[in-house]
Parts: C-alpha cells; structure tokens; sequence
C-alpha cells in the first residue's frame, strides 16, 4: 500500500537524522524525493507544490538552530502528510438498542455491495444486531449477489427480486427491519450521477431517514475522487466517504488526498477481498505504517473482526479440559488466517514493518499453515483426537501425506505445534485467567517465551 511513499518519506526521516547540520542542499533532496513519490501515488500536483513550498519555507528558518532544526523538520514532514491525508480519525456513532441506519451510494463498479457486507460483518463481529437491505433494483444481480454475501457473513439480508421500486422493499420490511441496531442499506448505482439517480437517492433519504448517508468510492480511480465526492456531497448531502481496493493501486494516494480536499471524511478503508480486509480509516495510524513502525490498534481492530468470541470461548475450556485435539487447532488456524496475509500482519506489527522479511519467507509460511489445514481433512476421527499415535504409526504418516499433498515432514511439525499449544494449557498455569477477547498479557507472553521460545519456530 504506496509503497514508494512510504519509502520516500522513511528516506527523508534518515536523512534528517543523519546530517550533520540541515542546510538548503538537504532538505531541497529531502523535498523532490518526497515529491517523487507523492506524484507516483497520483496526488495533485498542485497539493505537492503547495506542500513542497511549505516545507521549504519552514525548515528554511534561519532563528531554528541545530538539533531543534532536526526535530523541527520532521515534525513539518509528518504533519504536512498528515494534513494531506485527512489529519484526524472520523469515527461513525452507531449506538446498540437504536434502530440506525447507513445508506450507501456510489456509481457502478465502486464496490458498494461488497462494502454493505464488510461494513455490517464489521458491526457484527462488534455486538451490533445487524441487518442488510438491498434497494438496487436496477442492476440484476444485485440482489442475488447480497444474498450470497449475507451468507458468507452470516447477517440476515432483506431483498425482493421481482419488484422494481426500491421504497416499495423499505415498507414491505420496515417493521422487520425496527428489530435491528443497524441496517446497512445497499442503493442503486449508475454510470453517472444523473437526474434520475439524483431523485431516487433523495427519496429514498426522506423516507428511510438515514443516519449516514456514506458514498463508495474505488481507490482506483485516483485524482477523479474528487469530483465524485463532490458531485455526491452537492446533491445528496453525503457524510463521508469509504474508499475499496487500496491494497491494488498505485493511485491510492490521489483517492485519499481528494477525498480530503472536499472536506468528506473518510471512515473506513477496504484493504482486500475477504469480508474482514476492512479498517477504519485513522490519518496517524496510516503514516506509521507507511514508516514501518506499525499500527497497533488497527491489528487489534483486525483481530476483534476475524476472531469468533464464542469459538475461542469454547476452545479455552477445551483447552483447560485436555479435550483440544487437532480439529480445534485447525479451527484456530482459519482465525488466523481470516485476519489478513502473514505480509499485511507484518506491516502492522510496531517494530517488524521495518525489518525487510522476505516475501518468499512470508509465502512459504503460509503455504505451510494450508498443507496443515489439508492434513488435517485427511485424518481419521481418531487420528485426529489421538494425534500421538500417527507418530508412532509410520504407515499413518505416509498415508495422510499421500491423501493431503503434503510431507511426513510436513506433519510432524503439525504435531508439533499442536503438542506446544496444548501443552500451555496443561499444568503450566499459562493460560491462568486468560481471556480470549483480551489476548494474552504481558506476564503470560514471558512465560511463554521462555518456555518455548527454541520451540515456537515454523
């Protein structure tokens, strides 16, 4: 995600850093790498003038003097890319036991239907009662590509194939629909904001009395953001904006200066396909992991949306009772691997988006955690609640390689992992108190450490 930014500016950082004095040279470098990049990551170019000629004249202050200039700079750098990007975190107030209500909007092919999914599985995974409701009556497979969405998220969707007239499916669920925290309301798309578009949004707006109205916006589209969110501001009063495929683009950069440019908050960001490759947008979080340093909170916020508490409930007790066998550890492997890639979890981990981890290192420990997933599929019932004796069994182990793909190898470090998870639990005291939703605490991880720490290695 903006890669070369995020390089362009971690280059500035040393730079100021390293130099011994700041003079006009260094910060005149400093300034066209960052312009460079800005560019690359398609944000106007005037934004980059106007941003360029403000560092300049700030660091050029003769009455700053020595290591104050140093701080002095990169203070200027990180706040003129934070204002830039949107300076703070805009949050939507949505409050359980009020019946509120999102409408979506955008032109086609912005990935508003998909969005309606994330955004209410996100919602979902919050405590929120949620709901879906399908209004886009003009594109035929709107409706059935919810309903399918609403399945994978397990969210109940509310859509009529057969009418044509968008308000007649909000009366026909309205009472159905007062049950819920939040409805999240799929509306109907076009090529262009046309009059028609205009009229059926605004009635739809003065009937179902959104809470949010929130336009879609692709980050593919760059600079062109702008005159969308604009256009929708000006006839449909929007509240801000959520921007898709920022994981795919170079012009992610342009999406997301644009969008601040008009003065339309973005809440949130789509960062993949999965249904949790969503975040809430927040501009400082952002520069930290453009800079390598990670994002804490956003990593934790990923893992409330990908975690089922009643699942970890389950595997906690099953754990302390001595009954966790390798299905419960598969399941613990789906959880994790509904977070996100080991390569995105890296960049937010505070610390690790520095260090440069190979791709192919990342890749292949991946494809590891999946042959454990296929060898898993591949056992026998007691197999796998008695995963000891297929160490013991050679005739086992070539067997189950065989059917899943895999290496006896392979499985052995499957067992492997399994045994040390297990055996936190067992006797150690590790798992003392350990509440699922919280993680683990400091003293725990200690005392994991240092008993497994030689262990612990993929």
């Amino acid at each position: 995600m903006l890669e070369s930014l995020g390089s362009a500016l971690k280059k500035g950082f040393d730079k100021i850093a390293g130099a011994i004095f700041i003079d006009k040279k260094t910060i005149e470098i400093i300034v066209k790498d960052l312009q460079r990049a800005l560019i690359q990551a398609d944000v106007n170019v005037h934004l980059v003038k106007e941003l360029s000629d403000r560092i300049k004249k700030e660091a050029e202050d003769e009455k700053i003097k020595g290591i104050e200039k140093k701080e002095h700079l990169t203070k200027i750098l990180h706040d003129e890319i934070l204002n830039l990007l949107g300076k703070e975190k805009h949050e939507l107030k949505i409050e359980k036991g009020k019946n509120n209500k999102i409408m979506l909007l955008g032109l086609y092919g912005q990935g508003k239907t998909t969005t309606t999914s994330k955004l209410a599985a996100y919602y979902s995974k919050r405590g929120f009662k949620v709901a879906m409701l399908g209004l886009d009556v003009h594109r035929p497979a709107a409706a059935h590509q919810l309903e399918q969405l609403g399945a994978q998220v397990k969210i109940p969707v509310f859509i009529d194939k057969t009418e044509k007239k968008a308000l007649n499916i909000y009366k026909k669920y309205k009472k159905d629909l007062d049950k819920f925290d939040l409805i999240i309301i799929d509306t109907a798309g076009r090529h262009d904001l046309d009059k028609e578009l205009v009229d059926e949004i605004k009635q739809l707006e003065k009937e179902i009395n959104p809470d949010y109205v929130i336009l879609t916006i692709s980050a593919d589209i760059g600079q062109a953001a702008k005159n969308q969110a604009l256009k929708f501001q000006e006839a449909c009063n929007i509240n801000g904006v959520i921007i898709t495929r920022m994981d795919s683009t170079a012009k992610a950069g342009g999406a997301l200066t644009a969008c601040n440019e008009t003065k339309a908050p973005v809440f949130f960001i789509g960062t993949g396909e999965k249904a949790n490759d969503f975040e809430t947008f927040n501009p400082e979080a952002f520069i930290s992991r453009l800079l390598g340093l990670g994002d804490l909170d956003g990593l934790l916020e990923k893992v409330q949306s990908a975690i089922d508490e009643k699942s970890q409930t389950k595997t906690k007790e099953r754990l302390e009772s001595g009954e966790f066998n390798l299905r419960d550890f598969q399941e613990q492997i789906k959880q994790m691997g509904n977070i996100g890639s080991f390569s995105k979890l890296v960049e937010m981990i505070p610390g690790l988006g520095k260090t440069k981890i190979p791709d192919n290192l990342l890749n292949t420990q991946e494809e590891k955690v999946k042959k454990w997933q296929h060898a898993i599929d591949s056992m026998t019932k007691e197999e796998i609640n008695n995963p000891e004796i297929i160490e013991k069994q050679t005739t086992r182990l070539g067997r189950i390689a065989k059917g899943s793909g895999t290496t006896t190898s392979d499985i052995r470090q499957l067992i492997k992992q399994y045994r040390i998870l297990k055996d936190l639990a067992s006797g150690s005291g590790d798992l003392e108190n350990f509440d699922p939703s919280q993680g683990l605490n400091q003293k725990q991880m200690q005392k994991i450490a240092k008993k497994f720490g030689k262990k612990m290695k993929f």
